[in-house]
């Protein structure tokens, strides 16, 4: 195997060729990047947030995980946590490849199948231009579809009594 990778045929020149990182295995779920200069260890954990993160990226999708993965995740809000970068994403990190789950929940009008090529291509570039890893597959469930008008309930909900009836910003300002 070749230490470049290249889209370019073979016999071009050395212009447009990118490092390849050499692997070995490693110890646990680590995997370890192995130069003449030392060892690089790069966690599953790591992967992970790459992925999540660069999925993210992509306009159309509005949140990721399952849906009682979301539901955990924004009780973790509500009581100051910060959201998990991973939420919603799993990894198998091999000895130079990687293989990347995401369940996402997608916005309404998205076309979906753009959409998950988008995630994909996405999500490759950063964890091999990252981590140096070749990533085999992207297997991308989605599992919800994200209402426009879902986000208007929730704040009309939020803004009426225990009554049932609407409050302004005026009467909750009397009351205090």
């Amino acid at each position: 195997m070749s230490d470049t990778m290249s889209n370019r045929p073979a016999g071009t020149g050395a212009t447009g060729t990118v490092p390849r990182a050499r692997t070995q295995e490693g110890a646990g779920s680590a995997t370890s990047l192995v130069t003449d200069k030392g060892t690089t260890s790069i966690d599953d954990g790591v992967v992970a947030k790459i992925a999540g993160l660069a999925a993210r990226e992509v306009s159309g999708v509005h949140a990721m995980g399952a849906g009682a993965a979301r539901a955990l995740g924004s009780m973790r809000g509500m009581v100051g946590g910060d959201p998990s970068v991973s939420q919603g994403v799993s990894v198998e990190v091999g000895e130079r490849q990687a293989a990347v789950d995401l369940d996402l929940v997608a916005e309404y009008g998205t076309a979906i199948p753009d959409l998950a090529a988008a995630v994909r291509k996405n999500v490759i570039g950063a964890v091999e231009r990252m981590c140096g890893l070749e990533v085999t597959e992207v297997n991308i469930r989605v599992d919800d579809v994200h209402l426009p008008d879902q986000d208007r309930d929730r704040d009309s909900d939020r803004d009426r009594g225990s009554d049932g009836h609407r409050r302004d910003a005026e009467q909750e300002s009397r009351v205090r």
